[in-house]
């Protein structure tokens, strides 16, 4: 089930919340010379709450120590021996550290307390304070600290899905654009190149291959390559058997496989790790396409769904070839047999004219023998065998007059 981007900022903000309440308290640096303000400050007060704390007598060692564990609030004393409490807070900004401060002063040195705050304070102890005072005192400062923290890891956490979301994006726009490569390019070889260069794109592969079954054949042509070695990229067209694919070509299932598993296949001279799924037109593997990463770097089931898609593409563009080459083939029988259709009618129409034009002269002879009797000063033919001779002389006439105007082309 898909989960919204907002079901997963919720998702993160609670699990934030856990591992709030689950882990230890946050890490106190005090400043402080005064063994029984320390421990007023320490063990009757923060220690009892979780928080752990670590007292430093001077602001030199306690420079060195934030340095070391970057604690999250440090108390000081602003009447420190050597460097002071200012001098500390001036020294933490110069190293870059951006850690709360709260400062303890006695009662009547407000004005030091303000130069504190000017330097970069977060909050003061008015002293002597009871211990409610600074357990007041370092809850307020870390309730902002907490707040703070739970931004900038919700703010972490925004901008990781944002990444997420923007490669889900270029994902389903390479799926998107050899989609629409399939219904538009009708070279198979270019379109071929495009589904592999896509494959290697989504799933973030350093190189890629397809391999196209012979039609009636088991055996599989390296279509088209991307990154290979030269060694192989001239095997282009050619039968070409990678050591792995067969498996899949058998199973008619995906495989991934990454690390030592890899290494009995001779595919492991390429990379250390490999996902091939089938391309299948009605479950018959026509094609295998294969994607691998040179680092032993696993691919995930997201990887092989999207390969799987894009697997579903090129079968769509190996079943249009199929029809496209079976088009092709019914076009030029039919074009062969309308030739040898032509070719007959212009045999027929050779022997129509042949036998017309020898139709012709024996009419005309016909009828030249016959007019011949009729002008003839033979006495030997009545009047009725006369009648005869001259309708069928007017007959033939007739028929070789019709045989002429058959044989002339015809007005539009």
């Amino acid at each position: 089930m898909l989960i919204s981007p907002l079901q997963q900022c919720r998702k993160f903000r609670f699990h934030a919340i856990i591992q709030f309440m689950t882990a230890p308290k946050e890490r106190i640096l005090l400043v402080e010379n005064d063994p029984i303000i320390s421990d007023l400050i320490a063990r009757q007060s923060l220690q009892p709450l979780g928080y752990r704390v670590q007292v430093q007598r001077s602001a030199n060692s306690a420079i060195q120590e934030a340095l070391r564990i970057s604690p999250d609030l440090i108390i000081t004393n602003l009447t420190l021996p050597g460097l002071s409490g200012k001098d500390l807070l001036v020294a933490l900004t110069a190293q870059g550290l951006d850690i709360p401060v709260i400062v303890i002063a006695e009662k009547g040195s407000e004005n030091d307390v303000i130069q504190a705050f000017r330097v970069g304070a977060n909050d003061y102890l008015s002293w002597p304070a009871r211990e409610a005072e600074v357990v007041s005192a370092v809850e307020r400062v870390l309730k902002q600290v907490r707040a703070r923290k739970e931004r900038e890891q919700l703010e972490k956490q925004l901008n990781q899905l944002n990444q997420q979301l923007q490669q889900r994006v270029r994902e389903l726009t390479t799926i998107f654009a050899i989609g629409k490569a399939v219904t538009s390019v009708t070279d198979q070889r270019l379109l071929f190149e495009k589904i592999v260069e896509g494959a290697m794109y989504i799933t973030e592969a350093d190189m890629g291959w397809l391999l196209e079954r012979q039609e009636r054949s088991k055996i599989f042509n390296l279509a088209t390559g991307r990154n290979l070695p030269k060694s192989i990229q001239g095997l282009i067209g050619q039968a070409w058997d990678d050591g792995i694919s067969s498996l899949v070509s058998v199973s008619g299932e995906s495989l991934s496989l990454h690390g030592e598993p890899l290494k009995r296949f001779k595919v492991s001279s390429l990379g250390e790790a490999v996902l091939i799924v089938p391309i299948k037109v009605k479950n018959e593997v026509v094609g295998l396409l294969t994607v691998l990463r040179k680092a032993a770097k696993a691919f995930g089931p997201g990887n092989q769904a999207l390969l799987e898609a894009v697997a579903d593409y090129a079968s769509i563009s190996m079943v249009n070839a199929r029809l496209f080459r079976a088009l092709e083939e019914r076009a030029h029988h039919l074009q062969h047999a309308v030739e040898v259709s032509r070719h007959e009618l212009q045999q027929r129409e050779a022997e129509y004219q042949q036998l017309r034009s020898d139709l012709q002269i024996q009419l005309g002879s016909a009828a030249e023998t016959l007019l011949n009797l009729l002008v003839g000063e033979d006495a030997r033919l009545n009047a009725t065998q006369k009648a005869l001779l001259r309708a069928s002389h007017e007959k033939i006439s007739q028929a070789l007059k019709e045989l002429h105007d058959a044989s002339q082309p015809r007005k539009v």
